[in-house]
Protein backbone atom coordinates (compact mmCIF):
# COMPACT_ATOMS: atom_id res chain seq x y z
CA UNK A 1 0.00 0.00 0.00
CA UNK A 2 1.47 3.35 -1.08
CA UNK A 3 2.19 5.76 1.78
CA UNK A 4 0.97 9.36 1.55
CA UNK A 5 3.82 11.93 1.49
CA UNK A 6 4.08 14.50 4.26
CA UNK A 7 1.62 17.30 3.51
CA UNK A 8 4.11 20.09 4.18
CA UNK A 9 6.49 18.62 1.59
CA UNK A 10 3.71 18.81 -1.01
CA UNK A 11 2.79 22.47 -0.52
CA UNK A 12 5.26 24.71 -2.26
CA UNK A 13 4.79 28.48 -1.97
CA UNK A 14 5.16 29.28 -5.65
CA UNK A 15 2.98 26.50 -7.12
CA UNK A 16 -0.76 26.49 -7.76
CA UNK A 17 -2.54 24.78 -4.88
CA UNK A 18 -3.95 21.33 -5.63
CA UNK A 19 -7.51 20.24 -4.84
CA UNK A 20 -6.15 18.28 -1.87
CA UNK A 21 -4.28 21.28 -0.50
CA UNK A 22 -7.30 23.60 -0.74
CA UNK A 23 -9.50 20.96 0.89
CA UNK A 24 -6.98 20.59 3.72
CA UNK A 25 -6.96 24.37 4.34
CA UNK A 26 -10.78 24.39 4.60
CA UNK A 27 -10.71 21.30 6.82
CA UNK A 28 -8.31 22.99 9.22
CA UNK A 29 -10.54 26.10 9.23
CA UNK A 30 -13.58 23.95 10.09
CA UNK A 31 -11.61 22.53 13.00
CA UNK A 32 -11.32 26.04 14.45
CA UNK A 33 -7.67 26.68 13.60
CA UNK A 34 -6.74 30.31 12.95
CA UNK A 35 -5.30 31.52 9.65
CA UNK A 36 -1.95 32.02 11.39
CA UNK A 37 -1.99 28.42 12.68
CA UNK A 38 -2.97 27.04 9.28
CA UNK A 39 -0.25 29.08 7.57
CA UNK A 40 2.41 27.74 9.95
CA UNK A 41 1.10 24.14 9.86
CA UNK A 42 0.94 23.88 6.06
CA UNK A 43 3.88 26.18 5.22
CA UNK A 44 1.68 28.50 3.17
CA UNK A 45 1.53 32.32 2.99
CA UNK A 46 -1.21 33.70 5.23
CA UNK A 47 -2.67 35.58 2.25
CA UNK A 48 -3.06 32.28 0.37
CA UNK A 49 -4.84 30.70 3.34
CA UNK A 50 -7.17 33.70 3.62
CA UNK A 51 -8.00 33.60 -0.10
CA UNK A 52 -8.86 29.87 -0.01
CA UNK A 53 -11.12 30.29 3.03
CA UNK A 54 -12.81 33.40 1.57
CA UNK A 55 -13.51 31.57 -1.69
CA UNK A 56 -15.01 28.67 0.25
CA UNK A 57 -17.21 30.97 2.38
CA UNK A 58 -18.55 32.77 -0.68
CA UNK A 59 -19.28 29.79 -2.88
CA UNK A 60 -18.40 26.56 -1.10
CA UNK A 61 -15.58 26.05 -3.61
CA UNK A 62 -12.60 23.99 -2.43
CA UNK A 63 -11.80 21.89 -5.49
CA UNK A 64 -12.29 21.78 -9.20
CA UNK A 65 -14.95 19.46 -10.60
CA UNK A 66 -13.57 15.95 -11.18
CA UNK A 67 -11.56 15.58 -14.41
CA UNK A 68 -12.18 19.24 -15.32
CA UNK A 69 -9.61 20.40 -17.88
CA UNK A 70 -7.72 17.14 -17.68
CA UNK A 71 -4.91 17.19 -20.26
CA UNK A 72 -4.81 14.55 -22.99
CA UNK A 73 -2.10 11.92 -22.64
CA UNK A 74 -2.02 11.50 -26.43
CA UNK A 75 -0.65 14.01 -28.91
CA UNK A 76 -3.06 15.29 -31.55
CA UNK A 77 -1.44 13.17 -34.27
CA UNK A 78 -1.78 10.07 -32.06
CA UNK A 79 -5.48 10.88 -31.49
CA UNK A 80 -5.96 10.99 -35.27
CA UNK A 81 -4.32 7.57 -35.58
CA UNK A 82 -6.56 6.22 -32.78
CA UNK A 83 -9.71 7.50 -34.52
CA UNK A 84 -8.67 5.83 -37.78
CA UNK A 85 -7.91 2.52 -36.02
CA UNK A 86 -11.24 2.58 -34.16
CA UNK A 87 -13.25 3.25 -37.34
CA UNK A 88 -11.45 0.66 -39.48
CA UNK A 89 -11.22 -2.22 -37.01
CA UNK A 90 -13.92 -4.19 -35.17
CA UNK A 91 -11.81 -5.21 -32.19
CA UNK A 92 -13.52 -7.47 -29.62
CA UNK A 93 -12.12 -5.55 -26.64
CA UNK A 94 -10.44 -2.30 -25.65
CA UNK A 95 -7.26 -4.30 -24.93
CA UNK A 96 -7.15 -5.52 -28.56
CA UNK A 97 -7.83 -2.01 -29.85
CA UNK A 98 -5.00 -0.70 -27.63
CA UNK A 99 -2.59 -3.24 -29.14
CA UNK A 100 -3.60 -2.25 -32.69
CA UNK A 101 -3.17 1.44 -31.87
CA UNK A 102 0.27 0.89 -30.30
CA UNK A 103 1.39 -0.99 -33.43
CA UNK A 104 0.12 1.80 -35.71
CA UNK A 105 1.43 4.75 -33.70
CA UNK A 106 4.34 3.49 -31.62
CA UNK A 107 2.81 5.17 -28.53
CA UNK A 108 2.79 3.23 -25.26
CA UNK A 109 -0.50 3.83 -23.41
CA UNK A 110 -2.87 1.79 -21.25
CA UNK A 111 -6.31 0.46 -22.25
CA UNK A 112 -7.78 2.81 -19.65
CA UNK A 113 -6.30 5.83 -21.47
CA UNK A 114 -7.57 4.52 -24.82
CA UNK A 115 -11.08 4.08 -23.39
CA UNK A 116 -11.13 7.64 -21.99
CA UNK A 117 -9.76 9.18 -25.19
CA UNK A 118 -12.37 7.37 -27.33
CA UNK A 119 -15.17 8.62 -25.09
CA UNK A 120 -13.91 12.20 -25.37
CA UNK A 121 -13.71 11.80 -29.17
CA UNK A 122 -17.38 10.82 -29.32
CA UNK A 123 -17.25 7.00 -29.51
CA UNK A 124 -19.85 5.14 -27.39
CA UNK A 125 -20.89 1.56 -26.61
CA UNK A 126 -18.89 -1.66 -26.97
CA UNK A 127 -15.49 -1.47 -28.68
CA UNK A 128 -16.67 -3.88 -31.41
CA UNK A 129 -19.49 -1.46 -32.30
CA UNK A 130 -17.60 1.86 -32.32
CA UNK A 131 -19.03 4.15 -34.96
CA UNK A 132 -19.18 7.91 -35.30
CA UNK A 133 -22.14 9.57 -37.03
CA UNK A 134 -21.56 11.40 -40.32
CA UNK A 135 -21.00 15.08 -39.80
CA UNK A 136 -18.86 14.63 -36.65
CA UNK A 137 -19.66 16.39 -33.41
CA UNK A 138 -22.52 18.53 -34.78
CA UNK A 139 -24.40 15.50 -36.05
CA UNK A 140 -23.96 13.74 -32.72
CA UNK A 141 -25.42 16.73 -30.85
CA UNK A 142 -28.45 16.78 -33.15
CA UNK A 143 -29.28 13.13 -32.45
CA UNK A 144 -32.74 13.26 -30.89
CA UNK A 145 -33.31 9.79 -29.45
CA UNK A 146 -30.78 8.10 -27.13
CA UNK A 147 -29.21 4.84 -28.25
CA UNK A 148 -30.24 1.55 -26.68
CA UNK A 149 -27.00 1.44 -24.65
CA UNK A 150 -27.59 4.96 -23.32
CA UNK A 151 -31.22 4.18 -22.39
CA UNK A 152 -30.35 0.91 -20.60
CA UNK A 153 -30.19 1.21 -16.82
CA UNK A 154 -27.97 -1.29 -15.03
CA UNK A 155 -24.87 -1.30 -12.84
CA UNK A 156 -22.53 -0.75 -15.82
CA UNK A 157 -23.66 2.91 -15.76
CA UNK A 158 -21.90 3.40 -12.38
CA UNK A 159 -18.23 4.45 -12.24
CA UNK A 160 -17.16 2.33 -9.27
CA UNK A 161 -13.47 2.46 -8.39
CA UNK A 162 -11.10 1.37 -5.68
CA UNK A 163 -9.91 4.27 -3.53
CA UNK A 164 -7.65 4.86 -0.54
CA UNK A 165 -8.91 7.21 2.18
CA UNK A 166 -5.92 9.42 2.93
CA UNK A 167 -7.28 11.69 5.68
CA UNK A 168 -10.50 12.27 7.59
CA UNK A 169 -11.60 15.41 9.39
CA UNK A 170 -14.70 15.72 11.56
CA UNK A 171 -15.80 19.36 11.49
CA UNK A 172 -17.50 20.51 14.71
CA UNK A 173 -21.30 20.54 14.88
CA UNK A 174 -21.81 18.51 11.70
CA UNK A 175 -23.96 15.65 13.03
CA UNK A 176 -21.52 12.82 12.45
CA UNK A 177 -19.97 13.86 9.13
CA UNK A 178 -16.43 13.12 7.96
CA UNK A 179 -14.69 15.23 5.32
CA UNK A 180 -12.26 12.86 3.63
CA UNK A 181 -9.52 13.16 1.02
CA UNK A 182 -9.56 10.03 -1.16
CA UNK A 183 -7.09 8.81 -3.78
CA UNK A 184 -9.06 7.23 -6.66
CA UNK A 185 -6.17 7.03 -9.10
CA UNK A 186 -6.38 10.59 -10.44
CA UNK A 187 -3.84 13.42 -10.44
CA UNK A 188 -5.17 14.74 -7.11
CA UNK A 189 -7.42 13.32 -4.38
CA UNK A 190 -11.17 13.90 -4.30
CA UNK A 191 -13.01 15.52 -1.42
CA UNK A 192 -15.75 13.23 -0.07
CA UNK A 193 -18.32 13.98 2.63
CA UNK A 194 -19.64 10.85 4.39
CA UNK A 195 -22.11 10.27 7.22
CA UNK A 196 -19.82 7.74 8.90
CA UNK A 197 -18.63 9.45 12.08
CA UNK A 198 -21.43 7.94 14.19
CA UNK A 199 -20.63 4.41 12.99
CA UNK A 200 -16.87 4.07 12.36
CA UNK A 201 -13.91 5.64 14.25
CA UNK A 202 -11.58 7.70 12.08
CA UNK A 203 -8.58 5.44 12.79
CA UNK A 204 -10.46 2.57 11.11
CA UNK A 205 -10.96 4.69 7.99
CA UNK A 206 -7.74 6.63 7.42
CA UNK A 207 -5.26 4.92 5.09
CA UNK A 208 -7.81 2.16 4.40
CA UNK A 209 -9.05 0.97 1.01
CA UNK A 210 -12.67 1.42 -0.02
CA UNK A 211 -15.03 1.33 -3.01
CA UNK A 212 -16.08 4.76 -4.34
CA UNK A 213 -18.94 5.77 -6.63
CA UNK A 214 -17.18 8.42 -8.70
CA UNK A 215 -19.74 9.68 -11.23
CA UNK A 216 -22.45 11.13 -9.03
CA UNK A 217 -22.96 14.82 -9.74
CA UNK A 218 -20.83 16.79 -7.20
CA UNK A 219 -23.04 18.11 -4.40
CA UNK A 220 -22.50 20.60 -1.60
CA UNK A 221 -22.91 19.34 1.99
CA UNK A 222 -22.48 21.83 4.85
CA UNK A 223 -20.58 24.10 2.49
CA UNK A 224 -18.16 21.42 1.23
CA UNK A 225 -18.47 20.02 -2.30
CA UNK A 226 -18.46 16.21 -2.18
CA UNK A 227 -17.08 14.57 -5.32
CA UNK A 228 -17.81 10.88 -4.71
CA UNK A 229 -19.56 8.46 -2.33
CA UNK A 230 -18.06 5.73 -0.14
CA UNK A 231 -19.98 2.49 -0.73
CA UNK A 232 -21.12 0.73 2.45
CA UNK A 233 -23.16 -2.24 3.61
CA UNK A 234 -25.88 -0.68 5.70
CA UNK A 235 -28.61 -1.50 8.20
CA UNK A 236 -30.55 0.76 10.59
CA UNK A 237 -28.01 0.23 13.37
CA UNK A 238 -24.75 -0.71 11.61
CA UNK A 239 -22.57 0.41 8.68
CA UNK A 240 -19.47 -1.24 7.19
CA UNK A 241 -17.31 0.14 4.36
CA UNK A 242 -16.99 -2.29 1.44
CA UNK A 243 -13.44 -3.65 1.24
CA UNK A 244 -11.72 -4.24 -2.14
CA UNK A 245 -9.75 -7.46 -2.64
CA UNK A 246 -6.15 -7.75 -1.50
CA UNK A 247 -3.79 -6.25 -4.06
CA UNK A 248 -6.32 -3.77 -5.46
CA UNK A 249 -4.93 -0.28 -6.11
CA UNK A 250 -6.52 3.19 -6.21
CA UNK A 251 -8.21 3.71 -9.56
CA UNK A 252 -8.93 0.02 -10.25
CA UNK A 253 -12.37 -0.39 -11.85
CA UNK A 254 -15.04 -2.48 -10.17
CA UNK A 255 -16.94 -4.50 -12.79
CA UNK A 256 -19.74 -7.07 -12.94
CA UNK A 257 -19.92 -10.28 -14.99
CA UNK A 258 -22.89 -10.19 -17.33
CA UNK A 259 -23.14 -6.38 -17.30
CA UNK A 260 -20.66 -5.02 -19.88
CA UNK A 261 -20.52 -1.39 -20.85
CA UNK A 262 -18.89 1.88 -19.90
CA UNK A 263 -20.06 4.15 -17.05
CA UNK A 264 -21.69 7.52 -17.63
CA UNK A 265 -19.29 10.46 -17.32
CA UNK A 266 -21.71 11.97 -14.77
CA UNK A 267 -25.02 10.45 -13.67
CA UNK A 268 -27.89 12.77 -14.59
CA UNK A 269 -29.93 13.31 -11.39
CA UNK A 270 -33.05 13.94 -13.47
CA UNK A 271 -32.91 10.42 -14.95
CA UNK A 272 -32.70 8.77 -11.49
CA UNK A 273 -30.13 6.18 -12.68
CA UNK A 274 -28.61 5.66 -9.21
CA UNK A 275 -32.06 5.45 -7.61
CA UNK A 276 -33.06 2.67 -10.05
CA UNK A 277 -29.88 0.65 -9.52
CA UNK A 278 -29.41 0.97 -5.74
CA UNK A 279 -32.27 -1.37 -4.64
CA UNK A 280 -30.50 -4.29 -6.40
CA UNK A 281 -27.19 -3.71 -4.58
CA UNK A 282 -26.82 -6.13 -1.62
CA UNK A 283 -24.30 -8.30 0.18
CA UNK A 284 -24.95 -12.04 -0.14
CA UNK A 285 -24.81 -14.74 2.53
CA UNK A 286 -20.97 -14.68 2.33
CA UNK A 287 -20.82 -10.86 2.73
CA UNK A 288 -19.82 -10.46 -0.94
CA UNK A 289 -21.13 -7.23 -2.49
CA UNK A 290 -23.41 -7.98 -5.47
CA UNK A 291 -25.74 -6.49 -8.06
CA UNK A 292 -28.55 -8.92 -9.00
CA UNK A 293 -26.27 -11.75 -7.89
CA UNK A 294 -23.18 -10.56 -9.82
CA UNK A 295 -20.24 -9.80 -7.53
CA UNK A 296 -18.43 -6.46 -7.27
CA UNK A 297 -15.18 -7.64 -8.90
CA UNK A 298 -11.74 -6.16 -9.53
CA UNK A 299 -10.43 -8.02 -12.59
CA UNK A 300 -7.73 -10.52 -11.72
CA UNK A 301 -7.72 -9.59 -8.03
CA UNK A 302 -10.98 -10.78 -6.50
CA UNK A 303 -14.31 -9.55 -5.14
CA UNK A 304 -15.35 -6.76 -2.78
CA UNK A 305 -16.89 -7.67 0.57
CA UNK A 306 -18.26 -6.31 3.81
CA UNK A 307 -16.48 -7.47 6.98
CA UNK A 308 -19.43 -9.12 8.74
CA UNK A 309 -22.69 -7.82 7.23
CA UNK A 310 -24.43 -10.43 5.09
CA UNK A 311 -27.77 -10.00 3.29
CA UNK A 312 -27.63 -6.23 3.74
CA UNK A 313 -28.37 -3.36 1.38
CA UNK A 314 -25.53 -1.35 -0.11
CA UNK A 315 -25.62 2.42 -0.41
Amino acid sequence: MRESPDICDRMGRSEELSDFQRGTVVGCHLCKKSNREISALLNLPRSTVSNVILKWKRGGITTALPRSGRPHKLKEEDRQVLEKVALENCSPSVEALTAEFQTASGANVSPRTIRRELHEMGFRGRVSAYNKPKGGEKAEKKRAAPSQDEAKVDVSRLDLRVGRIITTLQPPETDGLYVEQVDVGEASPRTVVSELAKHIPSDRIENHMAVLLCNLKPAKTRGVVSQAMVMCASSPDKVEILEPPSGAAPGDRVTFQGFPGEPDKVLDPKKKVWEQIQPDLRTDSQCVATYKGAAFEVAGKGVCKAQTMSDSEIK
